[in-house]
């Protein structure tokens, strides 16, 4: 457990130092808000990792293991290259600031991808649930360090310097590599490049429910995402501060995930991954619910820490239970590319299902908005009557 949360810090750190962080350092240095725009582009290893995945299943390096070893590789590489993005010129090189940015995704990409293969690997299925709160919360943790520790470096040392020190933020993931035990093998791997690319699609088509599997997937928490991709223009239109929001919203509610994703990793013990995908469902729903309240309401800082405190703690359940049955489902042969084609598709619902909900807060106003959003949810629950049924303890 422990390794799973240094190693879900590992994952989170890089995430926000080619976004935020990078951000703030090309709008300090002056540099044309188009080219920051498209700077974006550079995260595409996120949403592409699956077509490395197979390779990474294939071959077994001669130090460390087939999972340590590719893991040592991806972080030391991530550890020089966000030493390198520091040592760029925003506007005087963008396209050297754009390769180097582009080097940290790929590498925190496929650090992603061996994270996931080990853990699924390592843990046995009934601790998978906790397992994955715990990868969710050094995530969170890595993401808040690299985010606002990062920023608040930046008002006291170059951003050059706060990129080193990030990049020194790594060793702790290196050393846990390092150190921690190589899962055993018990399904055997890909003897070759068409089984590491083609198998694993076989195999999981060949699964009574697969497609049901995958609108699930897509489908589970799009109510939870849509209402979180109008929040803040929301809480703004109500009348809250932005220091009010700071407050409540991250600070407050970060803390209140953390608890959400412990508390839900704790209760998959008893409950199973099935059962509790009912229950933190039902929740994530009724939490939804909580903003079209608090539209009814307006301005009330007890009532808005209230929907927070609540819609946090169920959607960090939520969380930590749809990544703990994603990683259920892999077959461990080629646990690599099947977890990292379902996690790719994990965030489709977050680009495509978060584009219209400006329009439709425009124009049916906040309350009715939420409420939409609380009844997307729906589909997502019935489709566990398919291959989730309440009986089934697992």
């Amino acid at each position: 457990m422990l390794v799973t949360l240094l190693m879900g810090f590992a994952c989170g750190l890089p995430l926000l130092l080619t976004i935020t962080v990078l951000q703030a350092w090309m709008k300090e240095e002056g540099v044309d808000l188009t080219v920051i725009g498209m700077m974006a582009l550079v995260g595409l290893p996120y949403t592409l990792k699956f077509l490395w995945a197979p390779f990474l299943d294939r071959f077994t390096l001669p130090f460390l293991g087939r999972r340590r070893g590719w893991l040592l590789i991806a972080q030391v590489a991530l550890l020089l290259a966000i030493a390198g993005l520091g040592f760029t010129q925003p506007k005087e090189n963008p396209w050297i600031l754009a390769f180097a940015a582009f080097l940290v995704t790929f590498f925190s990409a496929s650090q992603d991808i061996v994270v996931d293969a080990y853990r699924r690997e390592d843990l046995p299925d009934e601790e998978l649930g906790l397992g994955s709160s715990l990868y969710v919360n050094g995530y969170r943790v890595g993401m808040l360090l690299a985010s606002g520790g990062g920023l608040i470096l930046a008002d006291h040392m170059p951003f050059s310097r706060v990129y080193l020190i990030m990049a020194a933020c790594m060793l702790p993931g290196i050393l846990t590599t390092i150190f921690a035990h190589e899962p055993e093998l018990t399904a055997g791997t890909p003897k070759t490049m068409k089984e590491a690319v083609f198998d694993p699609l076989v195999e999981y088509f060949s699964r009574h429910g697969a497609l049901y599997i995958l609108a699930f997937i897509l489908l589970y928490k799009i109510g939870d995402t849509m209402a979180s991709a109008m929040t803040i223009p929301f809480y703004l239109d109500i009348g809250f501060s932005k220091t009010e929001i700071g407050a409540v919203v991250k600070l407050f509610g970060f803390w209140a995930t953390i608890a959400g994703s412990l508390i839900g990793g704790t209760i998959m013990l008893r409950l199973g991954i099935n059962r509790s995908l009912w229950y933190f469902g039902f929740l994530q729903a009724v939490s939804t619910a909580g903003f079209a309240l608090l539209a009814r309401i307006g301005y009330s800082i007890p009532a808005l820490s209230a929907v927070i405190a609540f819609e946090n703690l169920s959607s960090g359940m939520g969380t930590a239970a749809y990544v703990a049955f994603m990683a259920s489902i892999t077959n461990k042969r080629f646990t690599a590319t099947q977890y990292a084609l379902l996690s790719s598709l994990m965030g489709v619902p977050r680009v495509l299902a978060s584009a219209p909900t400006g329009f439709l807060a425009k124009n049916i106003g906040w309350e009715a908005f939420f409420i939409v959003c609380t009844l997307i949810a729906i589909p997502g629950m019935i489709l566990l009557l398919k291959f989730a049924r309440w009986e089934t303890h697992i």
